[in-house]
């Protein structure tokens, strides 16, 4: 295994990404994995960095961890930063030696919400402006090519979201960020409401998924309190009615938090992860 000193993104973020690629003693191209750790979008969870990475390197994949901006953010900031962490990653992936076309993400609470938040959007007007700033970037490039969502954050819904991330991805919108916001990624809004308001439902992952979602493991367990089962409940509802290939596990029991979750019944997502990528 090869570190690398870190990856600044964009110099106007404070985004970076450090990797731990494999040492490949044949031409052989391994897959990748980029770790997106949560935190509720205010800190990064100490159990969702390094040491996940150096999981998936035991794995067979080359990885890295993306350390995105956080609050005080507006919304898309985070969104710019994950797009741009993968197509970096597609752009060297003859230098790195992985295969351009096992480019995957392993999003865990609201890092899981941020890498779901690209699977929805990384075709979208959304993420024009990064396209337009790197004018040799096509959309396909920041498209990843599957989703591993570990307990993620995914809806606004008051009744069931982790109110938490969601108030820190969209209260520092002004009126009219919201509208921009609303206006590239909403076709309506049937009860009137004010753009502050509106905003929730742009980034309420499950309210976007379409047949270009990329395929998708989802793991989450009933005891989880800080981000209830029913995010995941709707998402893989959304999933299936897309048409998107995607795989989801409920365990019974563990709390939010959990990474590799040793000693849990949940300790089984690697595998049951690698037997779905095949």
């Amino acid at each position: 295994m090869m570190n690398c000193d870190k990856i600044e993104l964009d110099s106007s973020s404070k985004a970076f990404m450090v990797p731990y690629l494999l040492k490949n003693q044949d031409s052989e191209k391994v897959p990748f994995m980029l770790v997106v750790p949560g935190g509720g979008y205010n800190h990064f969870g100490k159990k969702e960095q390094e040491s996940i990475a150096l999981f998936w390197n035991s794995m067979g994949f080359s990885s890295a961890v993306l350390y995105y901006t956080l609050a005080p953010c507006k919304f898309p900031q985070p969104l710019f930063d994950l797009a741009r962490a993968v197509a970096f990653v597609r752009k060297n992936a003859e230098n790195w030696k992985i295969d351009s076309e096992k480019i995957w993400l392993c999003g865990f609470s609201a890092g899981g919400h941020l890498c779901a938040t690209l699977g929805s959007f990384w075709n979208t007007p959304l993420l024009k402006d990064v396209i337009m700033e790197e004018k040799h970037l096509s959309p396909e490039e920041f498209c990843p090519d599957g989703l591993c969502l570990c307990y993620p954050v995914i809806s606004a819904e008051r009744k069931i979201c982790h109110e938490g991330s969601i108030l820190r991805l969209t209260e520092n919108l002004t009126e009219t960020e919201c509208e921009q916001v609303c206006s590239q990624t909403l076709t309506e809004n049937p009860d009137g409401k004010p753009f502050k308001e509106l905003v929730r439902d742009a980034v309420s992952v499950e309210k976007h998924i379409s047949k270009t979602f990329p395929k998708t493991f989802v793991w989450h367990t009933l005891e989880d309190q800080a981000v209830p089962a029913e995010n995941t409940l709707v998402l893989a509802e959304s999933l299936r009615k897309a048409g998107v290939d995607f795989e989801y596990h409920l365990f019974k029991s563990g709390q939010h938090g959990l990474a590799l979750a040793e000693n849990t019944p949940a300790q089984l997502w690697p595998q049951l992860f690698m037997n779905f990528m095949g």
